[in-house]
C-alpha cells in the first residue's frame, strides 16, 4: 500500500495568489511532494519559490534536473523548461512546447500519471485556455484523483472549466477548502504504485524529455491533419482515440484544438500587421514617386502615384481599425 503523496498543480493567470492561499493553509508536517507549473514568459525571472516560502511552512525551490524527490517540499518548474517526474527523481527539459507553453501543465501531469498512477493528485487552478485538461485526464485514467478550483471564484475560469467539461473530476472546491482537501487526500492508502502501462503515455513523456528516439519514431498515434504546426510549420497529426481533440507535429509540438485556434489567431494578427506595414511603405514610396514626377513635369504620373498612395493609405486605415477595434475587413481589401 502507498499514500497519495504526489500532488501536481497547474495554473496560469492568477496563479500566484491561488498558490499562496493553498500553500499558506498546508500543515508544517505534510507528507507529500508538490510539483507546480505556472505559465511564465521564457526570458522571465521566476520568484515564485521565494513567494511560496514566505506564504507557508513548506520549503519551495525551483526543481533541478536529476534531483531526488523529497516529501514535504514544493518544486516549481523553472522558466522555459518542462518539469517532469520519474520514479523518485525529476527531469528538467527544454522539450517541445505544448499548448504554446514551456513549462506546460500537461507534460507534468502526464509524467506523474505514467510513473505514479494512483498515488497522484492532479490540481487545476485558475488560468486561460485549456492547458492541464489532457494531463488531468491521464491522471484520472491511471487511477489518480482530479481536483479543480471552483471556476466561479477563479480569476481566469477557462482552465478549470475546461477540465470539468472533459474529465470526470472528483472534487471542485474553492481555494479556502483546497488545503484541507489535499491534506485529507494525501493520507489515503492506495494499492500499488501504478507505474508503467500506456505506451502512448510513455512516448509522449519521452517527447517532452526531447528523447530523439521517440521524436523520430515513425509509428505515430494519429492521422495527418490539414493543419500546419504554428511553431515549426510541419504537419500536425490528430491524436486518435482521445476524449479531447489534440494535435502533435513531427518534432513534438502539441496543441489542443483550443490552443491551436489561439495560435492561428495570433498568426492572423501578425499577418495583418505585416500587411498594414507593407501598405504604408507602399504609400510612402508612391508619394516619393509622385514628388519626383512633379519635378520632371509629368502630371499624368503625379496623378497616378498620388492616387496609388491614397488607395494604400485607405486600405492601411481599414486594417488599423480592424486591429484596434475588431472591425470587419471589406472583401475587396482581402481580395487585393
Amino acid at each position: 500500500m502507498a499514500e497519495r503523496n504526489i500532488i501536481v498543480i497547474g495554473c496560469s493567470v492568477g496563479g500566484v495568489e491561488a498558490l499562496q492561499q493553498i500553500v499558506g493553509g498546508l500543515p508544517e508536517k505534510f507528507h507529500a511532494s508538490l510539483f507546480v507549473v505556472m505559465h511564465v514568459a521564457p526570458q522571465s525571472t521566476s520568484f515564485l519559490p521565494d513567494i511560496l516560502n514566505r506564504a507557508g511552512h513548506l520549503p519551495a525551490s525551483h526543481a533541478r534536473d536529476g534531483e531526488a524527490i523529497r516529501s514535504g517540499h514544493i518544486y516549481v518548474a523553472p522558466p522555459d523548461h518542462h518539469l517532469l517526474i520519474e520514479d523518485g527523481r525529476m527531469r528538467i527539459k527544454r522539450g517541445p512546447k505544448e499548448n504554446r507553453h514551456r513549462p506546460a501543465v500537461d507534460p507534468l501531469f502526464r509524467s506523474a500519471a505514467r510513473w505514479h498512477g494512483r498515488r497522484v493528485i492532479g490540481v487545476v487552478l485558475t488560468g486561460s485556455l485549456d492547458d492541464g485538461t489532457a494531463g488531468l485526464l491521464s491522471i484520472k485514467k491511471r487511477g489518480g484523483v482530479a481536483v479543480v478550483q471552483d471556476p466561479e471564484e477563479a480569476l481566469a475560469a477557462e482552465m478549470p472549466r475546461s477540465a470539468m467539461e472533459t474529465v470526470a473530476v472528483d472534487h471542485v472546491v474553492p481555494l479556502a477548502k483546497m488545503p484541507g482537501l489535499l491534506a485529507e487526500l494525501a493520507v489515503q492508502q492506495v494499492s500499488g504504485n501504478g507505474a508503467g502501462g500506456s505506451s502512448r503515455l510513455a512516448k509522449e513523456t519521452q517527447i517532452a524529455e526531447l528523447d530523439m528516439d521517440a521524436i523520430e519514431d515513425e509509428n505515430r498515434p494519429g492521422t495527418p491533419s490539414q493543419f500546419a504546426c504554428p511553431d515549426c510549420g510541419g504537419v500536425l497529426w490528430e491524436m486518435n482515440g482521445e476524449e479531447i481533440l489534440r494535435f502533435r507535429c513531427r518534432v513534438g509540438h502539441a496543441y489542443t484544438a483550443e490552443s491551436l485556434s489561439a495560435s492561428q489567431n495570433d498568426g492572423v494578427e501578425s499577418a495583418l500587421w505585416a500587411a498594414m506595414r507593407a501598405l504604408e511603405e507602399g504609400a510612402s514610396l508612391a508619394r516619393q514617386l509622385a514628388k519626383r514626377a512633379g519635378e520632371r513635369k509629368q502630371p499624368r504620373l503625379v496623378k497616378r502615384f498620388e492616387q496609388s498612395a491614397k488607395d494604400k493609405m485607405e486600405q492601411a486605415e481599414v486594417l488599423r481599425k480592424l486591429l484596434l477595434h475588431g472591425q470587419e475587413v471589406p472583401a475587396q481589401i482581402v481580395e487585393e
